[in-house]
């Protein structure tokens, strides 16, 4: 089957609670809201990440778990899903690197890897400065075959906490910092200890999801996403595991 040009970007984090479902979530509505059609997936069989992706993108949200589906198969439904969109925005789940053992099988690492999808990792900053650099070194340095390509600093504090983290993880880190999203007083949406509630039980969810968009396209280059992701190059669906 012949290669086919998708842009495609994993959104991942060091641990589950690091903000990365609501990010994402921002980006899709604020690409969306930028006329951009966006093909959104969700890493294992989530389904309640998943509601909320589909949406914010106005477009169904597939499921893709290495878990449950061979390689070949997950790659197949990845390349048709996408369709034509603009870009293909896969939300990962738990830390990068956390699969079913030690040896990370089945982790959103793996699946950034079957996709050949560069990865933008969310980083939680929440009482952490020069710190942040060593983390995201360490998972630059962790697995070579995996491209990660930017980092979004989250739950910051003020103008000289972000200067500080910024420049460390850039100079130290070795990556740019596409964003940096403050610390809220409140839940930019209805949150339990299991993640994000059901889109069914948020009347106000597209207001909401507005209002998410708007934050986020003002403190995350959502430019420096997408030339990320139009940097991943041709997919080919059928070539198997990378």
């Amino acid at each position: 089957m012949a290669d086919r040009v998708i842009a495609r970007l994993v959104v991942a984090a060091i641990r589950g609670g690091s903000g990365k479902t609501v990010l994402t979530l921002g980006m899709v509505r604020a690409l969306r809201r930028r006329g951009l059609a966006v093909a959104p997936f969700k890493k294992g069989p989530d389904y309640i990440d998943a509601a909320w992706l589909a949406f914010a993108a106005g477009a169904d949200c597939g499921n893709l778990d290495p878990y449950l589906v061979p390689a070949e198969r997950l790659r197949a439904a990845f390349s048709a899903r996408s369709g034509p969109a603009d870009l293909a925005l896969v939300e990962g789940n738990r830390g990068v690197f956390d699969g079913v053992d030690a040896a990370g099988t089945y982790s959103t690492a793996e699946l950034a890897k079957l996709l050949g999808a560069p990865v933008v990792l969310v980083l939680d900053c929440a009482k952490m400065t020069r710190t942040a650099a060593a983390v995201v070194q360490g998972v630059r340095h962790f697995d070579p075959d995996l491209s990660v390509g930017g980092v979004i600093l989250n739950r910051t504090g003020g103008a000289r906490h972000v200067r500080v983290l910024r420049d460390a993880v850039e100079r130290y880190g070795g990556l740019p910092v596409l964003g940096a999203f403050p610390r809220l007083d409140a839940d930019p949406l209805p949150m339990r200890h299991l993640g994000v509630t059901p889109l069914a039980e948020h009347p106000e969810a597209d207001r909401a999801l507005d209002r998410l968009a708007e934050a986020v396209a003002e403190r995350v280059d959502l430019d420096g996403l997408l030339e990320l992701a139009q940097g991943a190059g041709p997919f080919d669906p059928g070539a198997g595991e990378a």
